[in-house]
């Protein structure tokens, strides 16, 4: 399929996944709670989306954008709970793999190309100092012939 890994291992690979992210996501839940911090205060003071947050906790990292992105949101977390961030990440570096491809419904790869309104206009201008160039060279030549100076 991809990369040398066939279903079997890629069903491995996503048990070991959802198995460490949901005991990290259970840590966080818990220290939070320890800490008395609501999700909205958490996302106020991490910058991390709320649902992005909610999902790190029930341990669906499928839900973030990308195992990268989880990476940065897992660790900024941890640090904000009072925890060490790069531990986490290197005691459960399974938790970060991904076994299908992602589709994104937004993103870098999505933006939509918009046209230019006054595009079909642009070379109307150019072509009035054409002609007025034109007519000022005829005009001249005219005017060199007419006073016999040519």
């Amino acid at each position: 399929m991809g990369y040398g890994i066939n279903l079997t291992q890629k069903a491995a690979y996503f048990m070991i996944n959802q198995t460490e992210m949901k005991s990290i996501g259970e840590s966080f839940k818990q220290r939070r709670k320890e800490m008395n911090v609501s999700l909205k205060e958490a996302e106020n003071a991490t910058s991390i989306r709320m649902s992005y947050l909610q999902s790190i906790e029930d341990g669906d990292v499928s839900k973030l954008i990308s195992p990268v992105y989880a990476q940065g949101f897992v660790k900024q977390y941890a640090i904000f709970l009072g925890m060490d961030g790069e531990k986490v990440i290197k005691d459960h570096p399974a938790a970060f793999m991904r076994a299908e491809a992602q589709e994104f419904s937004y993103g870098i790869g999505t933006l939509e190309v918009r046209g230019n309104p006054g595009a079909g206009v642009k070379w109307f201008p150019n072509a009035i100092w054409v002609l007025a160039s034109v007519g000022v060279l005829l005009l001249a030549w005219y005017m060199a012939r007419y006073f016999e100076l040519i």
